[in-house]
């Protein structure tokens, strides 16, 4: 019995370490993407500026022709390891890439990552990463409207840092974060805080997914450090083939002032509803409330205001798909605020109204 347990320990212990370097022989695997966005937007309140609004980054020009984001990523996949580069070019990495030096607006997303276990269900990523809060990205064609919600314009789109993702099964996935800050390739100058994330995610189905995502830490310089505190809570639910539903909460609270018990606080609520018409036809509508009353996030265009964005929206988006890689979009969306937040040639008014078009095409290989 003693040498039948022996040998069957040195037979398991043989088929691992073979299974181990079988994965480690074999070749990665090499893919491409490309993606190019190009608009017209029309803002009925006219405003001076190449800018339509200072709180939105996607789509924000008025009465010109513009490329939103063109970007190219070549990446690697194997069962040990993975990595990712993309770069890109258009007026949202101007926009949102502001406080980036040079080049670095340049980066949409770099980073390299390793298995932690044999199964790769954990692994350790590096470098810029795509943000782990929210049901949208940069890319327009995946997500439900043309334009940007406002909780989707005022929270990251991107972090850097390492990243730990486990995911046991199909159902759940877990994601630990640690970075630079809020939305930040280069760290604030004067802060030596990281900050912090996490990410629940649980989609039992292809019909049900809920998603929690939070973040922790500051985007101040050590001398005057507010801590900030983030939560997204969303839920995507396919109603049926061709119905589908998005209902989604930010709310956040940052300090006053360093060392505050006093808080200023945002939040956001949103509903999107999406109608597959045809496989080539679909129609979208958005309701969305956002308030940052003491502007932790947003700033608008009157200076007269004080505080941040208060507004109400609603949006009706039109989708084409004449080809698989191709997506046309036209969308309405009016925005009201209980201020004049919105400024126009003779001042400045309390609603905002734009129509933006698009012609999108993807790339894969």
């Amino acid at each position: 019995m003693k040498y039948t347990t022996l040998a069957i320990l040195l037979l398991v212990s043989t088929m691992l370490r073979g299974q181990a370097d079988t994965a480690s022989r074999q070749k990665p695997e090499l893919s491409f993407f490309g993606f190019v966005d190009v608009f017209y937007a029309y803002d009925n309140n006219q405003p001076g500026g190449s800018a339509r609004q200072p709180f939105l980054f996607n789509h924000n020009r008025h009465n010109e022709f513009n490329v939103n984001l063109a970007l190219a990523r070549i990446s690697l996949d194997h069962p040990r390891y993975r990595a990712s580069v993309a770069v890109q070019t258009g007026t949202y990495p101007n926009d949102n890439y502001a406080a980036e030096p040079g080049l670095l607006k340049s980066i949409f997303e770099a980073y390299a990552g390793v298995a932690l276990s044999d199964n790769r269900k954990l692994w350790l990523d590096v470098g810029v990463l795509p943000s782990h809060i929210g049901f949208e990205s940069a890319i327009s064609t995946e997500n439900p409207t043309l334009t940007r919600s406002l909780l989707a314009e005022n929270s990251p789109y991107f972090l850097t840092g390492a990243r730990l993702v486990y995911q046991p099964n199909d159902d759940w996935l877990f994601t630990a974060l640690v970075a630079n800050g809020w939305q930040r390739i280069q760290r604030v100058e004067g802060n030596s805080l990281l900050s912090f994330g996490a990410q629940v995610n649980y989609s039992p189905g292809d019909a049900l997914t809920i998603n929690w995502s939070t973040f922790i830490g500051t985007d101040d310089p050590d001398a005057t450090r507010r801590l900030r505190y983030f939560n997204n809570l969303y839920g995507l639910i396919e109603a049926s083939e061709r119905l589908s539903l998005t209902v989604g909460f930010d709310v956040g609270a940052q300090q006053q002032s360093r060392g505050s018990s006093d808080y200023d606080t945002w939040l956001s609520p949103i509903v999107i509803g999406r109608l597959a018409l045809t496989k080539q036809w679909a129609m979208t509508v958005r309701v969305e409330y956002y308030q940052d009353r003491e502007g932790v996030l947003t700033t608008v265009s009157n200076p007269d205001i004080a505080g941040g964005l208060q507004a109400t929206g609603i949006s009706v988006n039109v989708d084409y798909a004449p080809a698989s890689m191709i997506l046309c979009r036209l969308e309405t969306r009016w925005l009201r605020s209980p201020q004049r937040q919105f400024i126009t040639p003779s001042g400045a008014d309390d609603d905002n109204v734009v129509i933006a078009a698009s012609i999108a095409v993807r790339f894969e290989r």
